[in-house]
């Protein structure tokens, strides 16, 4: 009998997890539906108390984008190339991380209208992350 009630147990609590990565509040999602009308294979995952991240497919690229509970766009990634940068951001990278691994780049867009770039780096068995400015400062 013990082990019927954790199977059932098990049961409902896998399924109020896959209900709650696949779902956001209405406002977020017709915020989200709003900016991004063409996104496709969207999945919804709660980051913290206050954000959900929705992944999702644009024109074949992969994006992800950031709201608030109440239905405000917070941000936006893009994957991009190295050589899509700008030169400040490409100078400042080779200077300090010469012969460095790239795994990947993206452009940061938020909703105070600043952009910023992320290099993640394959240092030993780690991947670092940095994040640069448009001027090509360090900013993380």
């Amino acid at each position: 009998m013990k082990n019927i009630f954790f199977v059932a147990l098990a049961i409902v609590c896998s399924s109020a997890t896959i209900t709650a990565q696949s779902k956001a509040p209405k406002e977020v999602e017709t915020a989200f539906y709003s900016k991004f009308p063409k996104a496709t294979k969207v999945k919804w995952d709660k980051e913290n108390a206050t954000e959900y991240e929705a992944s999702f497919t644009e024109n074949n690229v992969k994006h992800s984008a950031n709201y608030s509970s109440k239905g405000e766009w917070l941000e936006t990634e893009s994957p991009t190339t190295f050589v899509q940068l700008p030169a400040k951001v490409q100078n400042t990278f080779n200077t300090s991380h010469k012969g460095a691994k790239i795994k990947a780049v993206a452009k940061i867009e938020n909703n105070k209208g600043e952009t910023q770039y992320e290099i993640e780096v394959k240092k030993g068995l780690k991947t670092v992350e940095y994040f640069y400015n448009q001027d090509g400062k360090l900013v993380q």
